[in-house]
């Protein structure tokens, strides 16, 4: 069992930067790949960037890359989102979520967290 916890999220203006945090208990954290999902209101969840349990592997979504960065450290069993050059369409709840592989679907994913906001004014 991992239960994950979302912070870092808030309001912020266009072309700034956020990092989210996801802190994840349980034993079984560096066994698992970890990915970070968004949901805007009136919106499907959607994928924003992965991580392998290694840190070796990434994946990201086109609508982030270059700007969005996903990083792990497995010994404070934390994964991060640093977000620069953020856009009001970043606005959403973020979420992350752990996998037995850096996948981009969904429903891959087993565990997940509640969920931060993240809200970038223009």
């Amino acid at each position: 069992q991992v239960q994950l916890v979302e912070s870092g999220g808030g309001l912020v203006q266009a072309g700034d930067s956020l990092r989210l945090s996801c802190s994840a208990s349980g034993r079984t954290f560096s066994r698992n790949a970890m990915g970070w999902f968004r949901q805007a209101p009136g919106k499907e969840r959607e994928f924003v960037a992965a991580i392998s349990w290694s840190g070796h592997n990434t994946v990201y979504a086109d609508s982030v890359k270059g700007r969005f960065t996903i990083s792990r450290d497995n010994a404070k069993n934390t994964v991060y989102l640093r977000m620069n050059s953020l856009k009001p369409e970043d606005t959403a709840v973020y979420y992350c979520a752990a996998s037995s592989l850096p996948t981009t679907t969904s429903s891959s994913y087993y565990y997940w967290g509640q969920g931060t906001q993240v809200t970038v004014s223009s």
